[in-house]
């Protein structure tokens, strides 16, 4: 039998987590995670990391692994999600992967480019300008450099812009023609399958989560923090509305409703990205995969 990778993909809110871990249970092997978020120790509440319960039903891996201090990219997951699943894979024919960022997901089933490493005085000196300046100035700056830059999904995304111009202002290449000279060589096969959700429900999930994680103590994690608020790892929904309702630069009301607002965009961004690839195939219960498989 070919080892199977079967990925659980889509929107923040939509169950990721429960459907993951029912198949690990089935299939009695372990979870690999695509979050870019729940890697980090010290964010928990924030990014929604599955509860201790939760993470001993059965092995994870990728949750909790690396500290905000840690450089933590495409590329350095799939260094260590191929390391991982190769040892996964001598012990069971089926691994479970579970998260909602598709650059993570495409690293893993298609690898990542092997840009040069950038000087940290560019990546600050850019860092800077974008605070500085504002949105508008990165969506103008990052299409002089590089013109596939274009739809709404691409202009709306700070930290893969920032990373785009670096890349281009450093190495005179684009970071999308870096991608297509890679052609990775993968012992597995990957099943994708995502969580289809009435778009109703799944914004009324994501306003009830914000106000429980709000109850679980957020605003007291994200205080903990507030002396690592520009690093890149807290450059995220949930964290920076946050940073200024503690800095008195907004209330607590207004933060939650942003918070919400955000959550909710992010989602439907996911749910574009998973959309355009036609190798998803969208569920709504575990037994239409565990099906699917046989």
């Amino acid at each position: 039998m070919q080892k199977t990778l079967v990925a659980i993909c889509g929107a923040t809110a939509s169950g990721k987590t429960n459907v993951a871990i029912q198949l690990a249970q089935h299939y009695n092997t372990s979870i690999l995670s695509f979050d870019s978020r729940q890697c980090y120790q010290e964010l928990n509440i924030g990014v929604a990391r599955p509860t201790s319960v939760e993470l001993a039903t059965v092995p994870h891996y990728f949750i909790a692994s690396h500290s905000i201090h840690d450089t933590i990219n495409a590329g350095v997951y799939e260094k260590y999600a191929i390391t991982t699943l190769n040892q996964l894979f001598e012990k069971n024919d089926i691994v479970i992967a579970v998260g909602g960022t598709g650059l993570y997901l495409n690293a893993l089933e298609n690898g990542v480019a092997a840009i040069p490493e950038i000087p940290t005085d560019l990546r600050k000196q850019l860092q800077q300008k974008y605070e500085l300046n504002g949105l508008t100035w990165l969506q103008t700056t990052i299409q002089q450099y590089d013109s596939s830059y274009t739809t709404p999904n691409d202009l709306n995304n700070v930290q893969r812009m920032l990373r785009a111009l670096e890349v281009v202002m450093h190495t005179g290449k684009t970071i999308k023609s870096y991608h297509n000279e890679v052609q990775p060589n993968r012992n597995f096969k990957v099943a994708k399958f995502a969580i289809d959700m009435d778009r109703a429900m799944l914004y009324e999930r994501i306003n009830s989560r914000v106000h429980q994680m709000i109850e679980n103590g957020l605003v007291e994690e994200i205080n903990a923090l507030l002396a690592y608020k520009e690093m890149n790892a807290l450059q995220t929904v949930g964290y920076t509305e946050m940073f200024n309702y503690l800095q008195q630069q907004t209330d607590l009301a207004t933060a939650i409703q942003l918070i919400q607002q955000h959550t909710r965009n992010y989602a439907k961004r996911q749910i574009t990205w998973f959309k355009k690839d036609n190798t998803v195939k969208w569920i709504t219960t575990v037994n239409e995969i565990i099906s699917f498989l046989k």
